[in-house]
């Protein structure tokens, strides 16, 4: 049982600490993740709120199929799937002018720290949202193809050809905007 999930068994048997020390530990990278759905950090707060709240009301049975990260991104990929369900209209903010969000960029710049880093995130928000999700969860989040396949609902096949499409349309829109490649 990694430290996720021992935390949360901690806090199925009775210690509160188990649910807090999950929140600090994942919190960040559930909210980047979830804001490449929505576009908005603020709905991805929320919507991270959602999956901790799910997490201490319903108590979902963890079943150690996967690891317990893999599990609490797909409970979160859920609840954001039904929130744009029921909010259809949702507003989506073009990647220029994310760069005026000040909550965004406080939380970015733990992950962001040089400008090639900069360029990089740029280049990830202007690809389609599957591939910029299966960069995210493959790169940043350092999740397995099989993981990311159980994630995204897609195959471990579709998942590997996504990311070779993926890699490839980054590595034209980071030549297209003047990426230099360290040697």
């Amino acid at each position: 049982m990694g430290n996720g999930a021992s935390s949360y068994c901690r806090f199925l048997a009775g210690d509160d600490e188990g649910l807090h020390e999950i929140i600090c530990e994942y919190r960040e990278g559930l909210i980047l993740y979830l804001n490449s759905f929505v576009q908005n950090i603020h709905t991805a707060e929320d919507l991270a709120e959602d999956v901790f709240t799910e997490l201490a009301i319903h108590c979902p049975k963890f079943s150690e199929k996967c690891t317990f990260k893999t599990w609490l991104f797909a409970i979160g990929r859920n609840i954001t799937a039904k929130y744009l369900r029921k909010h259809t209209r949702v507003s989506i903010v073009p990647p220029e002018s994310q760069e005026c969000l000040a909550d965004e960029e406080d939380i970015e710049r733990n992950y962001i720290k040089d400008e090639q880093k900069r360029m990089v995130h740029k280049a990830l928000h202007s690809l389609n949202p599957e591939y910029r999700q299966v960069l995210f969860l493959s790169y940043f989040e350092g999740f397995s193809n099989e993981e990311t396949a159980l994630i995204m609902k897609k195959t471990k096949r579709q998942v590997e050809s996504m990311l070779y499409n993926a890699k490839k349309a980054l590595k034209n829109e980071l030549e297209r905007s003047g990426f230099e490649y360290e040697e």
